[in-house]
């Protein structure tokens, strides 16, 4: 048999996965473990060009030296985005497939054997991130990043399907299985009839996607708990009246894969200047601070604690500090949930659309099979359950089950 290796390139999250020649398909894993974090981080060699690590090496290199590196996040948020056509680090270009193509050599390296006369079969969400995500142009990004990397031919699927071939290769008999599959940048639900065989079939029938997920919730958490003592909704003076502190300044901050644009020399300038009159002038000078100083990571990292947390929990505290900036708020499930109930209004609108797309009532479901970090959020199950009931809900497997369904599709297809 052909080896095939699937590969779910996340938002916040990477997997690799090998399928076996006795059937079973495995992680492989890395020295951290199986979960490789989507992240690159570039600086200064000192011999001249620019050095870059990846994963667990990249943020460690970034902690080491935050105002000498650049940490790049959620690359894969950009790929549907036509207007993010490059970057400058340390006096060069960078396309974004390079960027991606550099993250995917690092990840892979250590598999160099099992990649040798492989099939390679990439995951790609049903709808890209972004509010004006282009999913050909997504597509295309993303397979011009693996050939980039040394992979010019890929198979690429989508990822619900790959996490449903995951779950129903443990089914007995033929199912309809409604897959909600909620990752960092992306939520996508697909809707696939199984049959068991030899040989198996598998049909689809319906998808639908969001360019939301994680990052979307962490977003709420900022915008609420931190942005205010940073300025948001205050105001600063001009000719003598008084003006809301731009929005959009808040906007970018409280979302990883934006913070970089914050650092654009116009945007501190202009933060500079409406500190000038502004009625608390320390809190846009703590935003100064947290953007120039490369504070984002660490304050998005105490976010997600508290996130992961309240899944567990009925009330988590953010406890964050830089300088003489720090944030001690306790936060209730409850509240949290209040905070993101348009994205959870979305994601169930998803299911709807997906049901339809479908042609199918709620009844006709046989399970439900939730993945994804994003998954674990109660109110996020809530939803499936409200409208399923939890005894046809299943989960598991939510940070692998993507890559290891990759690589069953890859079998399946000869």
């Amino acid at each position: 048999m052909r080896p095939v290796i699937g590969i779910d390139f996340g938002t916040t999250n990477s997997v690799v996965a090998a399928l076996r020649p006795d059937g079973r398909v495995a992680t492989l894993d890395h020295a951290a473990g199986a979960v490789f974090r989507s992240v690159l981080c570039l600086w200064q060699a000192a011999q001249g060009g620019t050095a870059l690590a990846a994963g667990p090496a990249a943020i460690e290199a970034y902690l080491d030296d935050p105002l000498a590196s650049r940490l790049i996040m959620s690359m894969k948020s950009y790929l549907a985005q036509r207007s993010f056509r490059e970057t400058r680090i340390h006096g060069r270009g960078w396309t974004l497939e390079a960027l991606v193509a550099a993250f995917l050599r690092a990840l892979l390296a250590p598999f160099a054997a099992e990649l040798a006369d492989a099939r390679i079969v990439v995951g790609r969400p049903v709808q890209f991130a972004g509010e004006t995500a282009d999913d050909g142009f997504g597509e295309a990004r993303l397979r011009a990043a693996f050939a980039a990397a040394g992979l010019p031919e890929v198979m690429v699927a989508l990822e619900p399907a790959a996490a449903g071939h995951r779950f129903a290769a443990g089914l007995g008999q033929a199912a309809t299985v409604l897959v909600g599959d909620f990752g960092g940048g992306t939520s996508d639900i697909s809707l696939l009839r199984f049959e068991p065989g030899p040989p198996r079939r598998v049909t689809p029938l319906g998808h639908a996607g969001l360019g939301l997920a994680g990052d979307a919730l962490d977003y709420r958490i900022i915008d609420h708990a931190v942005s205010p003592l940073l300025g948001k909704g205050g105001t600063y003076t001009v000719m003598g009246k008084p003006m809301p502190i731009p929005v959009g300044w808040y906007l970018g901050f409280a979302q990883w894969h934006r913070l970089s644009l914050m650092r654009a020399p116009r945007v501190l300038a202009d933060i500079r200047e409406v500190a000038r009159t502004a009625e608390a002038p320390e809190r846009l000078h703590h935003l100064l601070q947290l953007i120039e100083e490369e504070a984002g990571y660490a304050l998005y990292r105490a976010v997600s604690g508290v996130k992961a947390a309240l899944s567990g929990a009925e009330e988590a505290v953010l406890d964050f500090r830089h300088e003489g900036f720090a944030v001690r708020r306790a936060i209730a499930r409850s509240e949290f949930e209040r905070w993101i109930a348009p994205e959870l209004a979305r994601m169930d609108a998803a299911v709807t659309a997906a049901l339809a797309a479908a042609g199918l009532a709620e009844g006709a479901v046989d399970r439900v099979f939730l993945t994804g970090g994003t998954a674990l959020v109660p109110a996020v199950r809530r939803l499936f359950e409200a409208r399923f009931g939890a005894d046809r809900l299943a989960g598991g497997g939510e940070f692998v089950s993507v890559a290891e369904g990759l690589a069953l599709i890859g079998a399946e297809a000869g």
